[in-house]
């Protein structure tokens, strides 16, 4: 049954939040966890660090396709049981993922384990939708992105030193006894938060169809668009990272793992800092002030890779770049769940998926090219961050009567 969350309770909420920046989380550990076995993987089944990236990019199109399966699940039957489910179905693509005996085993067990993780993103913000009131929620986003970018500064390093001293199977286990934590923590402390809506029908075309109507809502239309060109950007940068680190800059993984948990650290940063700076300010203008910054930012990466490849330089650009996204993930997440109450999850899902399915392509690009140049990644980053802009700047100059609305 549905718990009643009219009167607000801040304890409780913060056990909530607690639950879900912890679930939220699975995806981050499953990506950046392995990262620094990459080497290792490769040696195993003889194949090229690129042909491994490839169990990347099938995680990325399982976390897409996953979130649109568990969108109108979640709203016929409400998000805890699903959510139990899919990390039932994490857990056992886990222990596959342990066993994979060549690539092709992998990358299948990959996709699988993606559609677990699926079932904690769209349960996350769909509960956060359902129990904050609106114009809350994209700071209750920014907290879960508190605890959802602690993973990949931890994960990383814990990757690291699982390969020191074992073989990297070991990772999977342990992603696997995390989420099994996961669903002890959900099924205890996790309160259902809206009713069953039995009237959801799960017929393709149904489900194809409502999912059209979310689409075609403007500001959603708008805002998941220009988050997911944001996190295309995210993306090329997490799939070239330990090519870009460890080959064109002769890191050591266990130098890769420290830097690579530090730009996360930007990304955290970012992130808190916009839960202060969304008391003085809308959240649209905020997220349009961002854009303009992330473009110039792009340029100056784009124009760095051309001309120096300066290791600091590059550093330096790609901390601010993970800085400022910790901005826009939560703001144009939020933004896009404006125009719905009933139809969070699904809602919910449309955009997580659009996010996901933008980031396997960037990354699907990104390892065609892969190699110690960096041009074909910053020239995707430029790219995408110019879309976003410019989604976000058509739709102030052709909406002001929604900005009115949305701005408050």
């Amino acid at each position: 049954m549905q718990e009643d969350f009219s009167q607000r309770n801040k304890k409780r909420e913060r056990i909530i939040l607690l639950v879900l920046g912890t679930l939220i989380a699975l995806g981050p550990f499953s990506i950046d966890m392995y990262l620094p076995s990459f080497e290792s993987i490769a040696k195993e089944f003889s194949i090229t660090k690129a042909e491994v990236g490839f169990s990347l990019t099938s995680y990325f199109i399982g976390i897409g396709l996953g979130q649109l399966i568990y969108g109108p699940i979640m709203d016929k039957f409400g998000r805890k049981k699903p959510l139990l489910i899919g990390l039932i179905i994490y857990v056992i693509s886990a222990i596959s993922c342990f066993y994979s005996p060549n690539l092709e085993w992998l990358v299948i067990s990959r996709f699988f384990l993606a559609l677990g993780a699926s079932a904690g993103m769209v349960a996350a913000k769909a509960v956060v939708r359902d129990v904050f009131p609106t114009n809350e929620v994209a700071r209750a986003i920014s907290f879960l992105m508190l605890i959802m970018g602690g993973a990949p500064i931890i994960a990383p390093t814990i990757g690291g030193i699982v390969i020191s001293y074992f073989t990297w199977h070991a990772i999977f286990v342990i992603l696997a006894c995390f989420a099994v934590l996961m669903f002890i923590s959900v099924f205890k402390f996790l309160p259902e938060s809206i009713d069953p809506d039995k009237s959801v029908e799960l017929k393709f075309k149904k489900i194809t169809s409502k999912y059209y109507g979310i689409l075609t809502d403007k500001i959603f239309l708008t805002f998941s668009l220009a988050g997911s060109f944001t996190i295309g950007a995210l993306f090329s940068y997490i799939s070239n990272a330990p090519t870009m680190f460890m080959e064109n800059y002769n890191l050591s993984e266990t130098q890769f793992g420290w830097l690579f948990g530090l730009n996360a650290a930007g990304l955290i940063a970012g992130s808190q800092l916009n839960r202060v700076v969304l008391k003085k300010y809308t959240t649209f203008r905020v997220t349009l002030f961002i854009s303009v910054v992330l473009v110039v930012i792009g340029l100056l990466f784009t124009l760095n890779a051309f001309f120096s490849s300066n290791f600091y330089l590059t550093l330096s650009l790609l901390f601010s770049m993970l800085f400022l996204l910790g901005f826009q993930n939560p703001n144009t997440t939020a933004l896009s769940l404006y125009p719905f109450s009933k139809r969070a999850g699904r809602a919910s899902a449309l955009v997580g998926s659009m996010k996901m399915i933008l980031g396997a392509l960037a990354s699907f690009v990104i390892s065609k090219f892969t190699g110690v140049s960096l041009v074909p990644m910053a020239i995707t980053i430029m790219v995408c961050l110019f879309l976003s802009a410019f989604l976000l700047f058509r739709f102030q100059k052709k909406e002001k009567r929604s900005l009115i609305i949305i701005g408050r």
